[in-house]
């Protein structure tokens, strides 16, 4: 149970135990789409074999979304719809229109959805009470919109908003390339990419390429500044960090792997929860520290 990407919140108002938390996401459990419906997003189990939807471990609370999709291809219907078009245009004697060719596709869709095969993903999000964090496991702001979503549906009177620090991560990952030096416990890694401000933006890229100072100051110098930048923590979590304070890619080194180990995959489970909140717990404040700290906003 390790997240692979953070996309992070700041608690302003939440004073939801794990048992309220419970009873409200057990009332908008994950249901399987009807014939007609094309996807359905609902609260499901985070820990398989599991009835419970709050999985906790001290102050520290785990919920997931899901999500469950048909798939229906459009070349699938395009090609049902072509056949019915020219056995319609057999009987009436002349092609059909544009609206007849609409009205064929949707029917077509209405009649193929029921047995389309579905599909379902899941969106992990992680709460510690006592950092006043949300942390989503969520690859894209749309798949984080999504949970955010339901979860103000779904619960009463909280309150959250996206975490933003006070300088920048572009500027900040500008400073460092530019100086060559990374801030404390953290170092830069093979992976950059470089964008410049202009129409064009014109971008730079670097994949498991040594970053050149000389090189990346020749970029910085002509207008560019850095959108993603790999990192390592204490050599112990390395990641991606984005212009928007999303962390991706993240992956534990095998010097944290090595303190895990269990018998069971529920053992596994809970130990990797464990080892993954505690390890966060430190290397969250850590990056925005380096960020010179929170900038805290105020609620409308």
């Amino acid at each position: 149970m390790w997240f692979k990407n953070l996309i992070l919140y700041r608690l302003n108002k939440w004073d939801v135990t794990p048992e309220q938390l419970e009873e409200k996401l057990s009332a908008l459990a994950l249901q399987p789409c009807s014939g007609l419906e094309m996807q359905r997003t609902g609260w499901v189990a985070p820990k398989e074999n599991e009835p419970a939807f709050v999985h906790t471990l001290g102050s520290q609370m785990l919920f997931c979304l899901g999500a469950e999709k048909k798939l229906l291809p459009a070349s699938v219907v395009n090609t049902v719809a072509k056949a019915r078009a020219v056995e319609m245009e057999e009987q009436q004697g002349y092609k059909p229109g544009r609206k007849q060719i609409k009205q064929i596709k949707e029917a077509v869709t209405d009649e193929l959805l029921p047995r389309a095969f579905a599909v379902r993903r899941r969106t992990y999000a992680w709460i510690d009470t006592a950092a006043g964090l949300l942390v989503l496991d969520a690859a894209n702001l749309a798949k984080a919109d999504e949970l955010v979503e339901l979860l103000v549906k779904s619960v009463d009177g909280i309150g959250f908003a996206p975490l933003k620090t006070v300088v920048s991560p572009a500027a900040a990952m500008t400073a460092w390339l530019a100086g060559n030096d990374a801030p404390a416990a953290f170092t830069i890694d093979r992976d950059c990419e470089l964008r410049a401000a202009g129409e064009e933006k014109s971008t730079v890229r670097y994949v498991r390429h040594t970053l050149e100072a000389e090189e990346i100051a020749k970029h910085i110098s002509g207008g560019k500044e850095v959108t993603k930048l790999a990192l390592t923590w204490h050599d112990r979590i390395s990641f991606v960090l984005h212009e928007n304070l999303q962390l991706k890619r993240l992956q534990a080194l095998d010097l944290l792997n090595e303190q895990t180990g269990s018998d069971t995959q529920d053992d596994a489970f809970d130990a990797d929860f464990a080892l993954m909140t505690g390890e966060l717990k430190k290397l969250l404040p850590a990056l925005v520290n380096a960020l010179e700290g929170e900038a805290r906003q105020t609620l409308d």
